[in-house]
């Protein structure tokens, strides 16, 4: 949808030359019934995504190609980078620490990292940790800087600059340069530096890597086998697909393989890798109540107005969307260099989607959604 081109890359529209991606759908593993969905992928293609991934509780299918050079296709089971879709195991994982009494979310930022947020205007003494969960903190989102943006989404930069190492407190400092976009409370503003916040408190708060806490918590009881947080890590593991992008703030030009990068330059806002399959069984599990206490799940699904977001309400690293035909899906999206995913789920948890493009650039994700919980 809309509300998830605001991630860790600008996303806009182009077409990719059908000979470079013709659409090559493979068969549904059971059933007929997501026709519809199926279209929604197959015309993702045509719009110029190289290639699509989709999984709906037990069926699968694909679009296009996963590999511009050889042609070979996506698989059901690709790993691939969800951007993102990371707030959401970060948000759960500082819920469950609420739940065991370790921290509170009315907790100001200064309380557990003293003097980072500061300033320009900035103060972490008036912030809680819940103002960085739902965005209207007013912190200034790092990858909005100039500096930043030509040096890891442009061409010359990115490919310079790909394998670089960036600390939490490297991406913090960068936002600190800048002023707030507003008193703490005041507005909403998506922001990728309050959940490089988020991670850094519960290194603090637990004295361990937020990477493990994820593990732990939620990647080992829920069995994710192909969910990880890599860390500094270049690459994605097998099997996958490769990653495109064009590094420019236009359409045309040359498309990149992007698949490789270190992904501290995202972190804890968006530096995670998994699989469709993983992602339904994530959301599914937290929507059922499965992950998180009632307590905590509820306040995880109060939301506040997202401004520029129509039809959505953004709470605690979860998006409540309400469809054409009124159905609401619970999840979150997320973009990094050459993959836009998205993953949702009814209120129930019972009807899960979650979908990867190979691209940045092109294709419609609402569509795919819309398909999927409306039938168009």
């Amino acid at each position: 949808m809309r509300t998830v081109r605001t991630t860790l890359v600008a996303v806009t529209a182009v077409v990719l030359s059908a000979a470079l991606a013709g659409p090559a759908l493979a068969a549904p593993r059971d059933g007929g019934e997501h026709g519809a969905t199926r279209e929604a992928i197959e015309a993702a293609v045509k719009d110029g995504v190289p290639g699509v991934t989709a999984t709906v509780g037990r069926w699968s299918a694909t679009a296009g190609v996963g590999d511009l050079r050889t042609g070979s296709p996506r698989s059901p089971y690709d790993h691939y980078r969800v951007g993102s879709i990371t707030k959401t195991f970060v948000s759960t994982v500082l819920l469950q620490l609420e739940s065991e009494g370790r921290l509170s979310l009315d907790d100001t930022v200064d309380k557990w990292l003293p003097d980072v947020v500061r300033g320009h205007g900035h103060d972490g003494r008036g912030i809680t940790l819940r103002r960085l969960l739902n965005h209207t903190s007013g912190i200034y989102d790092y990858t909005s800087d100039d500096d930043f943006g030509r040096t890891y989404f442009l061409a010359d930069g990115f490919l310079k600059h790909r394998y670089d190492t960036k600390s939490p407190r490297d991406l913090v400092a960068i936002a600190m340069r800048h002023a707030p976009e507003f008193e703490p409370g005041a507005s909403w503003s998506y922001s990728n530096t309050n959940y490089i916040l988020a991670g850094m408190v519960i290194e603090k708060a637990t004295g361990r890597p937020y990477a493990a806490e994820i593990r732990d918590r939620i990647i080992e009881p829920l069995g994710l086998r192909a969910t990880s947080v890599p860390g500094t890590r270049v690459t994605v593991p097998q099997p996958s697909g490769r990653a495109y992008s064009k590094l420019a703030e236009t359409t045309t030009g040359p498309t990149y393989d992007v698949t490789k990068l270190n992904p501290s330059l995202a972190g804890s806002a968006g530096g995670m890798i998994s699989d469709s399959a993983d992602l339904g069984r994530f959301y599914s599990a937290l929507l059922r109540g499965r992950l998180l206490p009632p307590k905590q799940l509820a306040e995880m699904k109060t939301t506040v107005t997202a401004v520029g977001w129509p039809d959505a309400g953004y709470g605690l690293g979860l998006i409540d969307r309400e469809l054409s035909c009124g159905v609401h899906v619970w999840g979150h999206g997320g973009g990094i260099h050459g993959s836009r995913s998205e993953a949702v789920t009814t209120a129930d948890g019972r009807h899960t989607l979650a979908f990867n493009f190979n691209g940045d650039w092109s294709g419609d994700s609402d569509a795919v959604i819309e398909a999927e919980f409306c039938g168009r």
